[in-house]
């Protein structure tokens, strides 16, 4: 595929990062956004006019069979990202599954197997490794400049209810460890340049009726020595979001999504680390960098692979808790 193709995706997935995913295709030179799948036919043609985007389609099999659609980005309920990343692969299109790619080992790893049949670009939404803060920091590590002594990370949501991230009732089930907890147990390995050797983890009572723990802790210790203290809950009726305190050998960093402070609070210019500063456009771009350049793409499935499987050992770690 040369440069000057434009690349046509499809956007599956009418919510709240269905959204932020068309707004970030439309600042990306040579890439349109061809149609758009969501729970009903008329919940996909009024996103697609919301944003501006594609035509509302009824179902992602009618996407799959359109000659002119070259990759897919899911932004589906967790529960559909492995059939559906599957299917993608299998019907010839380039595919991007958002965080988590699934939510047991052997559907990830299931994903992977396609990926390595089909010689297609297949990348999981890993959107901490794009942000510029994080970015920032890696930077320095690869100049030689910083070594991590341990990350400090709390991810914290209120939800007592099943409301998505604009408030909205959702059919579906969030889930703390592998969600939330993806996104850190990845970075954490993906900065230290050095993978997790041993992992821990204890979780609160199960919500009763949306069948979860609402509360977890998670240590990791990486080859390298550095260590991570991760702290979630669905419980916090506070600041909402994720906090990852960097604590080094040169200096202390937090960072707040796309911002980065120093350990002072001092707000640190990361403008000049990549062409945006928002985290999931500099995902999508790269996602098209690596259709376009025929390569493996950050955050591909087989670079994402050993997140799942230190997932999957903290699942059955809790589950023999739980029975214990």
């Amino acid at each position: 595929m040369t440069v000057e193709q434009t690349i046509r995706v499809a956007l599956a997935g009418g919510g709240a990062f269905g959204a932020k995913h068309a707004a970030a295709l439309k600042r990306i030179k040579g890439v349109e956004v061809a149609a758009v799948v969501s729970s009903t036919l008329e919940s996909a043609q009024r996103f697609a006019e919301e944003q501006g985007v594609g035509r509302g389609v009824a179902t992602l099999d009618e996407v799959l069979a359109m000659d002119d659609v070259d990759a897919v980005i899911l932004a589906t309920p967790t529960q559909m990202h492995a059939a559906q990343t599957i299917a993608c692969l299998e019907a010839g299109k380039h595919v991007q599954v958002e965080i988590p790619v699934a939510d047991s080992l052997a559907d990830a790893e299931a994903c992977l197997a396609a990926q390595e049949r089909t010689g297609l670009v297949a990348m999981a939404g890993h959107t901490r490794r794009f942000n510029p803060s994080h970015q920032w920091v890696r930077q320095r590590i690869a100049a030689g400049e910083y070594n991590i002594q341990q990350m400090d990370v709390q991810t914290y949501f209120f939800r007592r209810k099943n409301l998505n991230a604009l408030g909205q009732p959702r059919s579906w089930t969030d889930h703390l460890l592998w969600h939330h907890a993806a996104h850190t147990v990845d970075l954490f390995a993906y900065q230290a340049g050095s993978p997790v050797v041993q992992a821990n983890a204890i979780q609160g009572p199960i919500h009763p009726e949306l069948g979860i723990a609402m509360d977890m802790s998670i240590q990791l210790r990486a080859e390298s020595g550095a260590i991570c203290t991760l702290s979630l809950s669905f419980n916090n009726d506070g600041p909402l979001g994720t906090f990852f305190r960097y604590i080094g050998d040169t200096g202390t960093y937090i960072a707040r999504y796309d911002d980065l402070f120093t350990g002072k609070d001092e707000p640190i210019d990361v403008s000049g680390v990549d062409v945006s500063m928002d985290g999931i456009e500099l995902q999508d771009r790269e996602f098209v960098a690596a259709i376009r350049e025929g390569r493996e793409p950050n955050s591909s499935l087989a670079q994402v692979m050993p997140c799942y499987r230190t997932l999957a050992a903290l699942e059955e770690q809790l589950a023999a808790a739980a029975k214990a």
